[in-house]
């Protein structure tokens, strides 16, 4: 049984003192999440406080945005993985569309970030995703499979069993997109196109193991529509995690949709 996982990216928001605060009602705000793993994933700065905060919870764990590939050295401005372990995070976000945009990040950077996770016990939320024009063009089929094939390139089955991945259409995404979510349709075949990925890559059974997330203009209102999909096992929200009611919504919808015994 896949645990579903509902991880906030705050992105570049939330200073400490912010996130403590946030941190404290979100904590007061949140009835159960029994069965639903959740992650915070502040920025670098806040997450110090954020993991003291959460250092007595159960089933909330930290993460990270990024990191660099090497354990240290002269790369003024970056974060290894093993100082993200000093801070007792647990999972770091890699490849998300922002940063392959934004800041050039390759399939082959990817692919660097997560076999460098595995070797300091971090586990890569490893996103994916299609542009509107990749996805006018019939491209989606493709551009998922090069960057699931690029970014696991040489990743063992055992050191996969941890990874998850997010599909998080970047023509969906409020940063770049309209910001409207996808269809149920067209999320549900993208997810069951990955899943074949994994299977042709790692076998039915790793495919059928993984966790694969859904993340693009997340909000309340759309969490069952997503979570009753087949194989969908989470959610990525960015700007609705930046609201602790919100936030607290979703991952309560989550735990009201697994407890109800509704298809996931």
């Amino acid at each position: 049984m896949r645990k579903k996982i509902i991880a906030a990216n705050w992105k570049m928001h939330m200073t400490q003192s912010e996130a403590e605060a946030f941190i404290t009602t979100f904590l007061r705000e949140l009835k159960d999440n029994d069965g639903v793993e959740v992650v915070i994933v502040p920025p670098f700065t806040a997450i110090p406080k954020v993991s003291e905060l959460l250092s007595e919870t159960q089933n909330i764990k930290v993460g990270a945005q990024n990191m660099h590939w090497e354990r240290s050295g002269a790369f003024t401005g970056e974060i290894s993985p093993a100082m993200l372990r000093e801070l007792f995070v647990r999972y770091v976000v890699l490849g998300h569309s922002e940063r392959r945009a934004l800041f050039g990040e390759t399939n082959e950077i990817v692919n660097r970030k997560v076999r460098a996770a595995y070797e300091e016990m971090l586990r890569p939320i490893v996103c994916i995703g299609e542009t509107l024009a990749q996805r006018e063009r019939g491209d989606v089929e493709k551009v998922l499979s090069q960057q699931l094939h690029g970014s696991l390139a040489n990743v063992d089955a055992k050191e996969l069993h941890e990874t998850v991945i997010a599909y998080e259409p970047v023509w969906a995404i409020s940063t770049f997109g309209n910001g409207i979510p996808a269809k149920p349709d067209e999320i549900h075949a993208a997810i069951k196109w990955i899943r074949s990925i994994l299977g042709d890559l790692y076998g039915e059974q790793m495919a059928t193991d993984m966790r694969v997330i859904y993340g693009a203009s997340v909000d309340t209102e759309f969490v069952p529509s997503i979570l009753g999909l087949e194989g969908i096992d989470g959610l990525l929200p960015g700007a609705a995690s930046l609201n602790y009611a919100k936030f607290a919504g979703i991952i309560e919808a989550a735990y009201k949709m697994l407890h109800s015994g509704e298809k996931s």
